[in-house]
């Protein structure tokens, strides 16, 4: 396959487009209600931390790596592999990379049907006067009702490989460039909602007054692997971003910009949400029922609560499209460098993983007593092993790749941040990113 011919038309519309790849269920789901289990302020300070010693010098890996082959990743890795005289196998870690994120959408389209029903839910203010032992009995009969699943599971999908099949400019771009502002301000709106409430105060301490006392190793091991899994990091979907980087535009500044948007996500749904369940009195360590069980509750019973209820599911939807557009991109990337056009390529990508998420759809009904591997169902398989094991994998492998194989020709080319900054980039990843990502890996074994 010959250097591809697309690009980001702009700077930003890369910014955007990373950004967007980066943000969803991971700061809107998850960084909440981990956040609430690990200590608030401290598991943040952690988080950041590491967003910057191992996300951020991993982000910036996968990235270069595309930029530099401008290919697919699977024919970028063996084409620059082929350039530093080293084994051509290589390319099969692009290849790994899809089998990933093949794996990781097939569930998250899942995931994200769950907040069409409950934008459509709150909208028509079906959660008001309704107790958390209702909503939770109303969540259970949702999951173990397959026909509404299978069809939100299958709306959400046509919604992203729809935009991917339009390409690049007509379709990713176009996309982010009006949904990403439009989360944005979303989210300001919410936090701006949260000041008016009595839990803003109590939510802005939990968040930014760290007790160290409640740093634990298990705690920094939560911290590392958030961080990781944030930024999108370890599954070659950025490579395939990084292929349409534009040729005048600095990585270092560009990752850094992503990785400040990307926490400043997180930083003001855990304002919004932290502020609702603290002026209701309820526990901000309510784990993953945070989202789809505590929230409903604490905002029926404020003033307006079933609009801004909506206006969150609204945002959360919003995320996980620009997100599992992230994720169906390297696939269609990898099939499109074997000869297919991209239309035809989306087509088979959405029809394989609509097929694997049917595994996790059933996996809350009729193969809920199934058990696959290690004691669990399909979609508990799915929803643990590739995020825990398969993407810091792949992050390593990444990470390794770009500071010791690539040719540092090619590398500080596509780096694009100058000889002291290549220096400084390639000694953060092989010396603190490289071992840290390890240590991810090795807990997500364990």
């Amino acid at each position: 396959m010959n250097e591809t011919l697309e690009r980001w038309s702009t700077r930003r519309a890369f910014i955007l487009a990373v950004t967007g790849a980066a943000v969803g269920l991971g700061n809107i789901w998850r960084f909440p209600y981990i956040t609430g289990e690990n200590g608030g302020a401290a598991f943040l300070l952690l988080y950041v931390a590491f967003v910057l010693l191992l996300g951020l010098p991993v982000m910036m890996a996968e990235i270069l790596i595309g930029r530099a082959g401008r290919r697919s990743p699977m024919q970028s890795l063996g084409h620059l592999a082929g350039q530093a005289g080293a084994s051509g196998h290589w390319r099969w870690l692009g290849l790994f990379g899809a089998f990933t994120v093949f794996c990781i959408l097939s569930f998250y389209s899942v995931v994200s049907g769950w907040s069409i029903e409950f934008l459509v839910a709150a909208v028509n203010g079906d959660f008001v006067g309704r107790s958390a032992a209702e909503i939770g009995a109303g969540f259970e009969a949702f999951l173990a009702d397959s026909g509404r699943m299978t069809f939100n599971h299958t709306l959400f999908l046509m919604m992203t490989m729809l935009v991917v099949a339009a390409g690049v400019a007509k379709g990713l771009e176009k996309l982010n460039n009006l949904l990403m502002p439009m989360l944005y301000l979303l989210l300001l709106v919410l936090a701006g909602y949260a000041a008016t409430t009595e839990g803003f105060g109590p939510a802005l301490a939990w968040l930014f007054l760290p007790d160290l006392s409640a740093v634990t190793p298990m705690v920094m091991l939560q911290a590392m692997g958030h961080a990781f899994f944030t930024l999108a990091v370890g599954a070659c979907a950025l490579m395939a971003y990084g292929a349409y980087m534009p040729d005048h535009q600095s990585l270092p500044r560009a990752a850094v910009s992503v990785a400040v948007l990307d926490v400043t996500v997180a930083l003001l749904a855990g304002i919004a949400i932290f502020s609702v369940v603290f002026a209701q009195g309820m526990d901000p360590g309510e784990g993953p029922g945070l989202m789809f069980v505590t929230l409903p509750v604490a905002f029926a019973e404020l003033p307006g609560g079933p609009l801004w209820l909506s206006l969150f599911f609204l945002l959360l939807l919003l995320a996980t499209w620009t997100s599992s557009i992230n994720l169906a991109e390297p696939m269609v990337a990898t099939l499109q460098g074997w000869g297919l056009r991209r239309g035809p390529a989306a087509a088979v990508v959405g029809l394989a993983v609509w097929g694997l998420g049917m595994l996790s759809v059933l996996s809350f009904s009729s193969l809920a007593e199934t058990r696959v591997l290690f004691g669990m169902n399909p979609f508990e398989l799915v929803s643990t092993i590739p995020p825990e094991i398969f993407l810091p994998l792949g992050g390593l492998l990444i990470a390794i790749f770009a500071a010791w194989v690539m040719p540092e020709e090619a590398t500080l080319r596509a780096l694009d941040a100058g000889p002291n900054g290549f220096r400084a980039w390639r000694a953060l990843v092989r010396w603190v990113s490289i071992p840290l990502t390890l240590v991810v890996l090795l807990a997500g074994l364990i």
